[in-house]
């Protein structure tokens, strides 16, 4: 039995490749969700009329990988306290996400997101939000596994 977990944290290429090797975890796909757009094209959700994050969803194993080891890589890869931006990327499509599958999800989610904010590591505070998954819209097939495909036909 598998178990999802859906989280926004900039460029989905980056967060994708950086559950793809997680231990535990089954699939990774990207696309987007937390809109009010039925079917957003990537041009869609770029041209920020859509509302989306872009979002990678992640399949695991709960037997192998706990949600929380998840929550720690999602904490490990962006910086929480961007509000709709990563990097040189910007706009609330980058925004800092954790959508949430389950009551569960949501307790852990918002315990982590305390912890993190209790032990000091940032100076600002952390703007990720925690919401209810919604449709999620999968994103176009050349955004699935890029940055894996993109390695493999350098080498």
């Amino acid at each position: 039995m598998t178990n999802k977990a859906t989280f926004g944290a900039g460029c989905f290429w980056g967060v994708e490749a950086a559950f793809r090797t997680c231990k535990g975890v089954v699939s990774t796909s990207v696309g987007y969700m937390g809109g009010h757009f039925e079917h957003p094209s990537y041009l869609d959700v770029l041209s920020r009329i859509t509302g989306h994050a872009e979002v990678c969803q992640v399949e695991y194993d709960p037997a192998v990988v706990s949600y929380e080891t998840l929550l720690d890589r999602f904490w490990s890869i962006h910086d929480p306290t961007s509000l709709n931006r990563q990097g040189a990327d910007r706009g609330e499509q980058y925004r800092s996400v954790i959508f949430y599958h389950t009551p569960a999800q949501e307790q852990i989610a918002r315990h982590s997101k305390e912890q993190l904010e209790r032990s000091r590591k940032y100076d600002k505070a952390i703007v990720t939000q925690i919401q209810p998954a919604s449709t999620y819209w999968l994103a176009e097939e050349y955004h699935q596994q890029y940055l894996a495909k993109k390695r493999s036909k350098s080498l």
